[in-house]
């Protein structure tokens, strides 16, 4: 898994931590800024993105999910520990992973749906 996402586990909760100022999401965000002006991708509105690509894609994933994004990081966490929020949670970590990776597919996102999705 690349530096920008990590999934962690305790004893009450799994979550995932997505650091986008690392450079490469930090890069794409800038981008996706100068698409759409509301598209500018801290941790806010990258939780208004991935909520919106989830509710789309991966509906199952929101199930449990809890956000608590901040102005450079955004981070989810299920409150249940249990075998299915764990493969949720990596599941979610590798969506993440792919958008970064195929950042083409973001730029369309904010092009053709940015005026769907509730930016902060």
């Amino acid at each position: 898994m690349p530096d920008y996402v990590k999934v962690s586990k305790t004893d009450d909760w799994i979550g995932v931590w997505f650091y986008n100022e690392d450079d490469k999401p930090f890069a794409i965000g800038e981008k996706m800024c100068e698409i759409n002006e509301y598209a500018y991708m801290n941790g806010y509105n990258w939780d208004a993105l991935l909520h919106y690509y989830l509710a789309e894609h991966a509906p199952d994933i929101l199930e449990g999910l809890e956000s608590d994004p901040e102005a450079g990081s955004y981070a989810a966490y299920y409150g249940t520990v249990s075998e299915e929020n764990e493969k949720k949670a990596r599941r979610f970590a590798e969506i993440i992973v792919s958008l970064i990776e195929n950042e083409d597919e973001l730029y369309r996102i904010v092009r053709e749906n940015g005026n769907d999705i509730e930016w902060d």
